[in-house]
């Protein structure tokens, strides 16, 4: 009898860039099983057809009951967002990450790629060259309320130590700022804001953005999964080539038919008022974010870019979608949405590069 299909395992499969890969892996005819709370909103995923298991990886039980027959693990899951108490980031990302890599290296997984965050090198200092993968983790951390970073420097920390002691066979994709079909955060907040009048530029708007399609994301994961010299490397996949603020702005408000920002707020000025709403939310225990974060400014207005050349030259990445396409891809998903039009049988949308 022919030995069964090996197993990839997808976490983090209800949400962007997990249901991106869980997409790409079935239009390759790869088996795909995805690991899901039993309270999770799971119709996407049941139109690819993959395999749903229940559990929670909190539960290092449940972890390895997901691990059977797996060969590939795809580790996307962690808590979403950077506001949220320090326990709910040591639940949702380090020790849901710590589980999941025991299972893996009980289970002799033939790779595990980790998720990870431009965010694991902290806040590295702006205006130099970019940022590529020879640069240290948990660089120029913020004294207070840094937790969403920290959290993404320890989680990478955990795994390389997990390669180190345990064999973990570990590649890690570091993607910069996400947005595509089936985000429910950045493209909500940034649609409603331009169609209200409400989103200024964040200094003079000329800076570079880091910011990519999941879909594109997606691609790299499986390229760096099925590269034997991948174990042990880290990749940037951050851009689709240089943009601007303003450009990446501009192109959103048009694709939802809304004014293009004029108005200028300056940098220094955003980020003091984000840190005193930060202190006030936090004060009142605000379960909620405030209107913007230190965060999200620095996403915004930083002048800061990272390489994505080893990812070209070592695995051939090459973004399959530009910021056009993918931006008004993601802004129509969206729209849909909101009128309330089911776009769970969307299916695959483009043939795979």
């Amino acid at each position: 009898m022919p030995s069964p299909q090996p197993i990839h395992l997808v976490t983090g499969g209800t949400g962007l860039l997990g249901s991106h890969i869980a997409e790409r892996l079935v239009a390759r005819g790869s088996r795909v099983r995805v690991l899901v709370r039993s309270s999770s909103e799971t119709s996407f995923l049941r139109s690819l057809g993959v395999e749903l298991t229940v559990g929670n990886l909190a539960d290092l039980d449940s972890c390895r009951a997901a691990m059977n027959g797996v060969e590939v693990v795809y580790h996307s899951a962690a808590k979403v967002g950077d506001w949220g108490t320090w326990d709910e980031f040591q639940t949702g990302c380090l020790d849901a990450t710590a589980n999941l890599a025991r299972a893996a290296v009980e289970a002799n997984v033939e790779r595990f790629v980790h998720i990870s965050s431009t965010s694991a090198y902290g806040h590295p200092k702006e205006g130099g060259l970019p940022v590529d993968e020879t640069a240290p983790l948990g660089q120029n951390l913020w004294p207070i309320w840094d937790d969403y970073t920290i959290s993404k420097v320890e989680c990478e920390r955990l795994l390389w130590r997990a390669v180190e002691i345990d064999g973990l066979r570990l590649s890690v994709i570091r993607p910069s700022w996400l947005y595509g079909e089936r985000d429910r955060t950045t493209v909500a907040r940034l649609v409603t804001r331009l169609k209200a009048g409400k989103m200024p530029l964040i200094g003079r708007g000329d800076n570079p953005l880091s910011a990519i399609y999941a879909g594109n994301v997606a691609d790299a994961s499986l390229l760096a999964a099925d590269d034997p010299n991948s174990v042990g490397e880290a990749y940037n996949v951050t851009s689709m080539g240089s943009i601007t603020q303003r450009e990446w702005l501009d192109l959103f408000a048009d694709a939802c038919d809304a004014p293009r920002p004029k108005r200028h707020a300056p940098y220094r000025v955003v980020f003091a008022v984000s840190l005193a709403l930060e202190a006030l939310a936090r004060a009142r225990r605000q379960k909620k974010p405030p209107l913007i974060t230190r965060y999200a400014t620095w996403l915004m207005g930083r002048n800061l870019s990272y390489s994505t050349a080893k990812a070209e030259t070592k695995l051939g990445w090459k973004p399959a979608l530009d910021y056009p396409e993918s931006i008004e891809r993601s802004v129509r998903w969206y729209l849909a949405e909101a009128r309330g039009e089911s776009t769970a049988k969307e299916g695959i949308t483009r043939k795979l590069t």
